[in-house]
């Protein structure tokens, strides 16, 4: 049985000194964003999409753009209400039932019930984003532009997953700061939190199977890439182009026909980022089943019980459900183990549980923990089946 939450969507309390709001789990992040954007708020950490609601942005701790600067979603969390196996509703944070704290942020739900939870928003002076587009002509050259850019708040690239030889993970580096009043034109100082409407576009169809494929791939990413280069420098953009470039797009996921598509998201330890991601990337390329959604980010140190990131580099890849894409995640699994890695469990639709236990030694407890608090017998996913969660 799957329970929606939708229907619990109140936002239930706001302070202004601190920028807590206390909100059930059904709220999406996109009516946190158009209420209080305008009162000069913004969520202190995003995922690459709105569309999410509080409760999923809690099971998931999601991470953002800023990982590397301010930690993942929990950093900003203050407390959460659980409804527990026992049919008690239990408040947790760092301080009262800790344990119950820390597995829940990443835990996929499977804890319990998110019920509400309090957490902090960033104050903003507009609703725009001072965006330095930076082209790095391979993997180490991107490597080395975060690693002098550390000190940015907002960091991402897209990668060209298909390159090869010396241009293996050209890139487009993003970096990202909230413009402040004095990065305004005069005309913008007007209205600081008011930005153009964008008008929605819908794919209308399922692409047929073989429009996506290598050379389509191929093509799309050298477009993009000089398109980028020809965008080099500083631009103020709008915080929805910033951040959720592909909201604009509904059903965007009909592009990858009707068998849909499964996403692949990794993170390499620090020393040994470099080497991982070169060995992924080439994995990619001479497979030939590019992906043109390929999302290079920077993780700081926090860590937490369960939750995904660790101090490295995350690559996030879309492939369209094939014989042969699926073929190449088992491998680009085998190279993430090899290394080092882990993998995002919001974003897996097909790991073994033997896979994802080799790649996180935290599982056991896991595991244990739900067990021991009778969860196991109360809480489960397709995914937690499917993993022996």
């Amino acid at each position: 049985m799957t329970i929606d939450m939708r229907r619990m969507s109140r936002m239930l309390a706001f302070d202004e000194a601190s920028g807590q709001l206390t909100a059930e789990a059904g709220v999406l992040l996109a009516d946190i964003i158009s209420s209080f954007l305008p009162r000069g708020w913004f969520p202190a950490v995003t995922p690459g999409t709105k569309f999410v609601t509080v409760g999923g942005m809690i099971a998931a701790d999601v991470h953002g753009k800023n990982h590397h600067s301010d930690g993942a979603f929990s950093t900003f969390l203050d407390w959460v209400d659980v409804l527990c196996s026992d049919g008690e509703i239990r408040r947790c944070s760092r301080d009262e039932t800790p344990d119950l704290f820390e597995w829940t942020v990443g835990g996929m739900g499977l804890t319990g019930i998110i019920v509400r939870a309090a957490f902090r928003l960033r104050p903003v002076e507009s609703g725009w984003i001072r965006q330095t587009t930076i082209p790095a002509e391979n993997l180490a050259a991107a490597i080395d532009i975060f690693e002098r850019s550390a000190d940015s708040t907002y960091s991402v690239a897209w990668i060209d997953c298909l390159s090869t030889g010396a241009s293996l993970g050209r890139s487009l580096v993003y970096l990202g700061e909230h413009a402040a009043h004095a990065d305004l034109p005069r005309k913008q100082l007007q209205a600081p939190f008011q930005t153009p409407r964008k008008r929605k576009l819908t794919v209308p169809l399922d692409a047929p199977g073989f429009a996506l494929n290598r050379w389509t791939v191929k093509a799309f990413n050298e477009v993009y890439y000089r398109a980028g280069r020809s965008k080099t420098g500083t631009q103020l953009v709008d915080w929805d182009t910033y951040f959720y470039p592909l909201d604009a797009i509904l059903k965007w996921n009909r592009i990858y026909g009707r068998k849909g598509f499964a996403q692949f998201q990794c993170v390499i330890p620090l020393e040994q980022s470099k080497d991982g991601m070169q060995a992924l990337l080439e994995a990619i390329s001479a497979a030939g089943q590019g992906s043109f959604l390929s999302v290079l980010k920077r993780f700081g140190a926090q860590e937490s019980r369960f939750s995904f990131p660790m101090e490295g580099y995350t690559l996030a890849l879309d492939f369209p459900v094939n014989n042969r894409s699926l073929e190449l995640m088992n491998r680009l699994d085998e190279i993430t183990i090899a290394h080092g890695g882990r993998f995002y469990l919001a974003k897996d639709s097909r790991l073994k549980a033997e896979t994802l236990a080799k790649s996180d030694t935290r599982v056991s407890d896991f595991r244990e923990m739900r067990k021991s608090t009778s969860a196991a017998e109360t809480f489960s996913s397709a995914q937690s089946d499917r993993l022996v969660l």
